[in-house]
């Protein structure tokens, strides 16, 4: 669909058909722009290429990684693009993460620079000089006009769609999160997807130059970094970054930035429905929406509420591309997640990767019909090809999610396979959190698992037996829930902790963590249950 082969192409390409439509935009409210911002395509080229030229005069190129820690401002995107000119690889990082799983990402990726924000400078300083890699750091908002020369020659190599363009690290199961690798063709083919969604005579109606996209979630998650961010760039709309997700707020700012097109994901319509009604609720200019993960019960109370159609899609990091239920008549009130679309061919296989009949659940595998059947998905885990080949198995690509296909061709949600906690948006790995108890000396035993939230989906519940010792109380609950925020962002912090004797095990001397509680008891009643909510808050 276009010729441009790199992102940095595609922003040149837009500026040359709309250099005046606005491109990036922020409602008013932030500190660092109390009464918004909105930058036209121009705008934008002019500041990429002041970027371009100190990043290139510093010798950043191909074959280098720089870390981005620029929260949600639209300086990431500028800078992204900057990156993508030179051939660099950008690493987004989560302002949550401390110091330990910061170490991680940068150590993994072998990122050689971190353009931060002045407030992260100090932290990612300490990082920096724990590793002693080499890795420098630099005050975006100051120091940016200065860069450390790049430790490495750059790779002369032609800049095309398959040059790496980014690492975005996702949750696995095993604990770390796993680097995935994506080029300038996952990038053009996830926003390349989305319109021809858009011309499909469903509900993802685009217009080229008109339309203004907002979305609220953090630019480290492809939902908002790739999925919102590139179908815009290539069709000169305007992606609105509100700074964070606040409720109360939301309404005035789709209002104020005439959003035609708002993003989010599953707790976001929940969290609207929650708020009292207001005439601003009905007095946007908002076409559709799309998400993942909306309460089925809710999907047709939100519409009619605030009269437009949600669209429930799937998709992750890895693919690019998704499924939506975007035809009329959608199944709203259901978990449909739509039909295999296109290209993206999708189906339903066993644990043996056997086909399985309609109406039998199954493992989602997808891939890209013809020839090439990973084009524009991502090219690979950082150090990891065993679990990239993997997960590739018989040419297929396995998501780990468990579904079901309907003989219409719909696919439903089920569950997921892999042993994830979904909170607020944030894919959670249990065995991260229950190897940094393990290794507090007043943890026996830890089983780290799902337990139900209203408002965040789903909440971490620590089931602990103490060490010899320990008085299982409010007391050691609180001292572990310390040592969780001091090592993991918040949001991995147990929200719940139960003190146990002892935890039921498998032959194999594993925690049995399906025999901990009885089938339907939902374990925030148990009499012992410790709500740790309040105190688990995000630190500046």
């Amino acid at each position: 669909m276009t010729a441009v082969q790199t992102i940095f192409e595609a922003l040149q390409a837009s500026v040359a058909k709309a250099p005046d439509s606005p491109f990036l935009c922020v409602p008013p409210g932030p500190d660092y722009a109390p009464e918004g911002v909105e930058w036209t395509y121009r705008d934008v080229e002019r500041r990429v290429g002041t970027l371009v030229e100190r990043y290139r005069a510093a010798g950043y190129g191909v074959g280098h990684r720089v870390a981005l820690l620029l929260e949600n401002r639209p300086d990431y995107f500028v800078h992204l693009l900057a990156l993508n000119a030179v051939g660099a690889s950008a690493v987004p990082v989560n302002p949550d993460h401390r110091h330990d799983e910061l170490s991680y990402q940068m150590a993994h990726s072998e990122a050689v620079l971190t353009v931060c924000l002045a407030r992260h400078v100090e932290r990612m300083t300490a990082v920096a000089a724990a590793l002693k890699t080499g890795l420098a750091v630099v005050d975006a908002e100051k120091a940016i006009s200065s860069l450390p020369s790049a430790p490495t020659q750059v790779l002369h190599r032609r800049l095309d769609r398959a040059t790496e363009a980014a690492v975005f690290y996702t949750s696995g199961t095993t604990g770390r999160a796993k680097g995935c690798r994506v080029t300038n063709d996952y990038w053009l083919s996830a926003g390349e997807w989305f319109i021809d969604l858009s011309r499909d005579g469903g509900c993802f109606r685009m217009e080229a130059g008109r339309d203004r996209l907002f979305n609220p979630m953090p630019v480290f998650h492809v939902h908002a970094g790739v999925v919102a961010f590139m179908p815009m760039l290539l069709t000169q709309g305007c992606l609105i970054r509100p700074d964070h997700f606040q409720a109360k707020r939301w309404w005035r700012d789709v209002i104020a930035t005439k959003a035609t097109i708002v993003h989010y994901i599953g707790v976001v319509p929940q969290a609207l429905l929650a708020q009292a009604e207001s005439d601003e609720e009905r007095r946007h200019q908002v076409k559709w929406g799309f998400g993942a993960g909306m309460e089925p019960s809710l999907h047709a109370l939100f519409e009619a509420r605030f009269g437009f159609p949600h669209v429930e899609v799937w998709g992750m990091t890895e693919v690019g591309r998704w499924l939506a239920d975007h035809r009329e008549p959608r199944q709203v009130g259901t978990r449909a997640i739509g039909r295999p679309f296109d290209a993206l061919e999708a189906k339903v296989v066993d644990v043996e990767d056997h086909d399985v009949p309609h109406g039998t659940e199954g493992e989602l595998v997808v891939r890209l019909s013809g020839p090439d059947p990973r084009r524009g998905f991502f090219s690979g885990y950082v150090k990891d090809d065993a679990a990239t080949e993997e997960g590739w198995r018989g040419g297929w690509w396995h998501t780990g999610d468990i579904v079901c296909q309907a003989p219409d061709g719909m696919i439903h949600f089920i569950d997921r396979k892999k042993n994830l906690i979904r909170r607020s948006g944030e894919n959670i790995a249990p065995a991260e959190i229950e190897a940094l108890l393990y290794g507090h000396a007043a943890v026996e035993q830890v089983a780290i698992l799902p337990i139900p939230d209203e408002t965040r989906g789903e909440e971490i519940l620590a089931c602990i037996v103490p060490a010899s010792g320990k008085t299982a109380d409010a007391a050691l609950a609180d001292s572990l829930l310390g040592y969780c925020l001091k090592h993991l962002a918040y949001y991995k912090a147990p929200g719940w902790i139960i003190f146990f004797e002892s935890l039921p095990l498998t032959p194999t001397q594993k925690v049995s963590k399906v025999q901990i509680f009885s089938s339907g008891q939902d374990p925030r009643h148990h009499p012992d249950a410790i709500d740790l909510r309040a105190k688990k808050r995000r630190s500046t």
